[in-house]
């Protein structure tokens, strides 16, 4: 279990330093193949290179109609009525009340790690330019923390989603979904 100082070190030290050529699709689910870089806390002069893949599902609408169902708990009596007064007034506005919800799938088991005896700075390098030769669209390049790495691959999800996010929007109005 991470610490928050943890949490916080691995989403302030994470860099992705190539991003993949393409979002996550609209209409289907998106693969995306990464290589997290990150120096081993313990013994210099090596890094660990981590390839696995994510996958992004379909972004999924989730229409007004499901905020009657929130639950309220702990309000006083009054908080429904004016909680559903407040959604009434937002619709007659014309404000889009709907949003997009994300989900992955991080398939743990088909990680693989290396450890490479050489300089940080070197093996970044290498990774780079092997993925610029190679030309693989769907792979991105992360820097991250050893111990913490699963924060740096969410970290990279949560960017994922905030740049696919208004595509995404688009599509969905463009026919008429929301």
């Amino acid at each position: 279990m991470h610490s928050p100082d943890d949490i916080q070190y691995a989403l302030e030290t994470t860099r992705v330093l190539r991003e993949p050529d393409h979002r996550i699709e609209t209409f289907g689910d998106t693969r995306f193949e990464f290589q997290l870089i990150s120096e081993l806390m313990d013994r210099a002069g090596e890094v660990r290179i981590r390839t696995g893949e994510v996958q992004a599902q379909r972004p999924r609408i989730i229409r007004p109609e499901a905020y009657r169902e929130v639950e309220l708990e702990g309000f006083d009596e009054g908080t429904r009525a004016k909680f559903d007064a407040m959604l009434d007034k937002f619709r007659a506005e014309g404000k889009d009340l709907a949003f997009l919800q994300y989900g992955f799938q991080f398939r743990r088991g088909q990680v693989h790690e290396e450890i490479i005896t050489d300089s940080f700075e070197a093996v970044r390098d290498r990774v780079l330019e092997d993925i610029r030769r190679d030309g693989n669209p769907a792979r991105a390049v992360i820097e991250g923390v050893d111990d913490a790495w699963e924060i740096s691959i969410l970290k990279f999800s949560f960017e994922m989603i905030q740049r696919s996010h208004d595509i995404n929007a688009f599509d969905f109005k463009r026919r008429g979904m929301i």
